[in-house]
């Protein structure tokens, strides 16, 4: 976590713990504190405050934005079925369209270029005018590929006129101005701890006008979008990252871009048969993805961590898996190649020591998987 973030929450889990539903002083407290988080965050992304819902993480925000407005399509009219995404998405988002499918949604995932971006001609053919969500993430989680998301949104423009467009941007924030990045999409899912912030908190953008029925009903939270009381010390936090985060973007874009550069050139000249996966040019600075020839990925994750360099192939909610990522599948990556790569990420507490020691490290690790 980002210490304006810590700063922010200690004081709502020990000064001021009071339900910000409540009537009494205490609660206006911290009612006061959530709405002026909730400013803070609509000024961040290019939102209205009303238009801020505050969730448990992207996950969640994946869900309701898929699964309510497919829903809510449907409830308006019954031939508003079809729900189209990709092969690269986070599985919150794949795992909420099989749901919809299981409930007779017409669901179609188009595959992705070997640049890792999505196949833009696929992703036409796949719509119609029965077509109501359209989900596209911003940055992909595993290569941190940028979308070409304003290209998607024209194109389900003319395509598909009463569709939603729905983007997963829990990797954007650190590296795209949200203001601009965003703009085109009705629904954006944000995730706190990827900008440093806390785990467990996080938004969704409901634009105004973009009808959603809620996942979790009660006590009419969050617009009626999602009852609960909320995490006010989680929400402040996640404001007070996004905050520094948007500050400080700039900055920490070409400094942590050079370190992944530093730590890409010196992998390369060190590890014979590395090489990275991607495209640089569609790339966010905090990513390195790259392939090692000759080494299982899940053999070389477990030997770096014993020697304290913590990497990952998949995403983080998959971790343990066998199977090649799902991501590089969509790619038409080859299996084995797949099943080879591996991802280095960084972010804004990422230094030059932390490169060097994995320039260290690494080429060590894969001589002795290797028997070198």
């Amino acid at each position: 976590m980002r210490p304006e973030a810590v700063a922010a929450m200690l004081p709502f889990l020990s000064d001021h713990p009071a339900n910000p539903s409540g009537s009494h002083g205490a609660s206006r407290v911290a009612k006061t504190a959530l709405e002026e988080a909730r400013e803070r965050v609509a000024a961040r992304v290019g939102a209205d405050p009303h238009e801020i819902v505050f969730t448990a993480g992207g996950s969640e925000g994946d869900n309701l934005a898929v699964k309510g407005a497919a829903r809510a399509a449907r409830d308006r009219d019954p031939r508003l079925d079809g729900v189209v995404t990709t092969g690269i998405e986070h599985k919150a988002v794949l795992a909420a369209c099989a749901r919809l499918a299981h409930e007779g949604h017409r669901v179609e995932v188009v595959p992705a270029t070997v640049a890792g971006t999505v196949d833009l001609d696929a992703l036409a053919d796949a719509l119609d005018e029965r077509t109501a969500v359209v989900s596209v993430m911003t940055v992909n989680n595993e290569t941190g590929v940028r979308q070409p998301l304003t290209a998607v949104a024209e194109i389900v423009r003319a395509r598909a006129p009463h569709a939603v467009l729905h983007t997963d941007a829990v990797q954007a924030p650190q590296w795209l101005d949200l203001r601009g990045a965003v703009a085109c999409a009705g629904l954006v899912a944000l995730s706190g701890h990827k900008f440093g912030g806390p785990k467990g908190v996080g938004v969704l953008v409901v634009r105004a006008g973009v009808p959603v029925v809620p996942l979790v009903e009660g006590g009419g939270h969050e617009r009626d979008l999602r009852a609960g009381t909320q995490n006010v010390a989680g929400i402040v936090a996640l404001a007070a990252a996004l905050d520094a985060t948007d500050r400080m973007r700039d900055e920490e874009r070409e400094r942590i871009g050079a370190l992944r550069d530093e730590l890409a050139a010196g992998l390369a000249a060190c590890v014979p048969g590395f090489s990275p996966n991607g495209d640089p040019a569609v790339q966010v600075e905090g990513i390195l993805h790259a392939h090692v020839a000759g080494v299982e990925a899940e053999a070389l994750l477990v030997a770096l961590d014993r020697a304290g360099v913590y990497a990952a192939s998949g995403s983080a909610c998959s971790s343990g898996a066998i199977d090649p990522s799902h991501v590089l599948v969509a790619m038409g990556m080859d299996p084995e190649r797949a099943l080879s790569s591996v991802r280095f990420s960084l972010g804004w507490a990422s230094s030059a020591a932390d490169v060097e020691a994995a320039v260290r490290v690494v080429p060590e690790v894969v001589r002795g998987l290797r028997g070198d």
